[in-house]
């Protein structure tokens, strides 16, 4: 008869956190295990993951650091776990989530199952034609200054499963491999990239933020995604309250609100007129601020709303440039649309959720390209401008789905106004 094990996991909780690993692909570890060098002996490594975690005996080891660029022209740094690493926090976080989920507060969206950044878009939009003001909030530097101790006093006020609680704390102290594979120490936070660490940050805000609010200003509706964070106020000293008394919160919670970034914003529009410093806004890829409505032709009014931000357009614009398709003579038209459709049918469908006529114009950079690709391609077409012009507009006329644009930007589903 087997030796008893000190901590009873099961090995389909094991199998079934590997194919959601799998699902999810990513990068390898420091180990430079990929998902199919895990697979080449698959039944072997997920027996010596079940047993070591099972036996109290596994210890993660240290993630990678990889420094991803973001909008502002900064980077974001990421913590990259082992795929065993990977695996054994999706075994914990598949036996605490069910725990946690009834718990989070209504406003809270991010990684969240059945919820999604659009759900927290649109009710950002609902909220900012009922209230004037808004405190646009920024955390500094949330995933990385989480601290412990508070952040393991909410895990045990909702699970005091060992295994789970052992685990959470070693992933917490794990140390990182840099770039030039030196091992530093970490004092606090949770490394994003990692399978637990999204279910942890929005449990530490939870109580940071979410009941701090509803304890103390009930009144104020907010949405967080993440640390992703707009508040609604009626005035403009309601929202200077707010935003003084939230700095003293999170510096009691070792958080830190970003001076800059945070700001009061003025919901301007056609019946809101007031002077105000700010009157626009950015949220997860949107920015709201006063725009056209326009219904079957007519302009009917400036109604505060969302549409794809700068920040997204610069980005869709860097990736479509980077496709090169002007340079693919050797490649046929469907092969650049099938290129193309793969993300321009993910921008639509989320930056095409609001306000889609702002979309297009970044989105028709694809037909210059495409202009471009032909005039290369055709000798007849190599010295003629508006001939090349012609043949794409026949083309879309003839064939209006090829590119998963053109019925939004020259089709039937154009759109003026808010969507």
């Amino acid at each position: 008869m087997g030796k008893v094990k000190p901590f009873d996991i099961s090995k389909r909780d094991v199998w079934e956190a590997f194919k959601r690993v799998k699902a999810n692909r990513g990068a390898a570890g420091v180990d430079g295990q990929t998902i199919t060098d895990f697979e080449a002996d698959l039944s072997s490594n997920l027996y010596k993951l079940w047993n070591r975690m099972s036996s109290g005996s596994y210890f993660p080891s240290p993630v990678r650091r990889v420094d991803i660029p973001k909008g502002d022209g900064g980077t974001r740094p990421l913590g990259i776990p082992t795929v065993a690493d990977r695996i054994a926090q999706e075994v914990v976080r598949r036996n605490l989530e069910p725990r946690l989920e009834p718990v989070f507060h209504a406003d809270s969206y991010g990684y969240r199952p059945a919820r999604s950044a659009i759900d927290a878009v649109r009710q950002t939009r609902q909220r900012c034609w009922r209230y004037d003001f808004v405190l646009d909030i920024d955390v500094k530097g949330y995933f990385d200054n989480i601290d412990w101790e508070l952040l393991l006093k909410a895990v045990r006020h909702h699970t005091d499963c060992p295994w789970e609680l052992l685990y959470i704390d070693r992933w917490l102290r794990v140390p990182v491999q840099m770039e030039d594979r030196s091992i530093e120490p970490r004092e606090s936070g949770t490394p994003q990239g990692g399978v637990i660490s999204p279910l942890l940050a929005n449990l530490f805000l939870h109580y940071v933020f979410d009941m701090w609010m509803a304890r103390n200003y009930p009144h104020i509706p907010f949405e967080r995604y993440a640390d992703d964070i707009v508040c609604h106020c009626n005035s403009a000293e309601v929202a200077q309250a707010l935003q003084c008394a939230l700095r003293a919160r999170f510096a009691t919670c070792k958080l830190e609100m970003h001076p800059e970034k945070t700001k009061i914003v003025y919901c301007k529009d056609a019946n809101r007129r007031g002077e105000f410093a700010l009157t626009s806004f950015d949220f997860l890829g949107f920015t709201f601020r006063a725009r056209k409505t326009v219904w079957q032709g007519s302009i009917h009014a400036h109604g505060f709303m969302p549409a794809v931000s700068r920040k997204a357009m610069k980005s869709i614009s860097q990736t479509i440039r980077g496709w090169r398709l002007h340079l693919r003579s050797d490649k046929a038209l469907n092969d650049l649309a099938e290129i193309a459709n793969r993300h321009i049918r993910g921008w639509i469908n989320y930056y095409g959720s609001f306000y889609r006529t702002e979309l297009s114009s970044t989105l028709l950079r694809i037909d210059f390209y495409v202009i471009r690709w032909a005039r290369r391609k055709f000798i007849r077409l190599r010295r003629k401008t508006k001939g090349t012009r012609d043949w794409l507009e026949r083309l879309r006329r003839t064939n209006p789905t090829l590119f998963a644009h053109w019925q939004l930007c020259h089709g039937n589903g154009r759109t003026s106004g808010a969507v």
